[in-house]
């Protein structure tokens, strides 16, 4: 399989756990053959780098360097986001297989690129608006929860990393409990239940 991940914490850029799990995934799936690339955000380390275990890594900055909030800046790094992934998809062959999107934050490159280039994602799911800001009813809030919302919908499968987590998707945004796949980290089938699930739904893109 081609497969991209975005995320918008990797190292160096390390805002939670978040960064070293992705980091883990795309060396596992580098060792299974897998080929693999990162696409990822940092302020001023730009451009293609080749990381751990030799993880090939596109990390990009947003152009509009003045923001009134995490919304603005979120939508206009997503061109970003989307560019880079299409440069990936052409130089590749148009052969990229799938997306994984971890987090809400590049959902909206996801969704564009799939409708776009029929490229197939699935959403990594690590928190929920909801949990984040708990109680919160704002504008700002009920945008990013419209875009988890999105996330979900638009997705081949949902990736999870607990049954707790699983049901509180599926109570906040109304998913079919059989479009979530819970796969814990700690598990000794981790990897060969992501490479299913990734797999899984790049088949049901062939086959439309």
């Amino acid at each position: 399989m081609q497969v991209i991940i975005f995320s918008w914490e990797y190292p160096p850029r390390i805002i939670g756990q978040l960064a070293n799990y992705v980091e883990q995934l795309a060396v596992q799936l580098l060792k299974s053959n897998e080929k693999t690339w990162v696409v990822t955000y940092h302020d001023f380390l730009t451009g293609e780098y080749e990381g751990t275990e030799g993880v090939k890594t596109v990390r990009v900055t947003n152009p509009v360097r003045t923001h009134i909030g995490v919304l603005t800046w979120v939508l206009t790094l997503n061109q970003e986001v989307e560019r880079v992934a299409a440069n990936i998809y052409y130089t590749a062959g148009k052969q990229i297989d799938l997306i994984d999107v971890h987090e809400w934050h590049f959902i909206p490159a996801a969704v564009t690129l799939k409708k776009a280039l029929d490229i197939p994602y699935v959403y990594s799911v690590e928190s929920l608006e909801e949990h984040r800001s708990h109680g919160a009813n704002s504008p700002f809030n009920m945008s990013i929860e419209s875009i988890e919302r999105l996330g979900t919908y638009e997705a081949g499968k949902v990736l999870t990393k607990s049954e707790w987590m699983r049901d509180e998707i599926i109570r906040s945004h109304k998913v079919p409990e059989d479009r979530i796949r819970v796969v814990s980290p700690t598990s000794a089938s981790w990897l060969k239940e992501i490479l299913e699930t990734y797999k899984n739904v790049a088949e049901g893109r062939a086959q439309k």
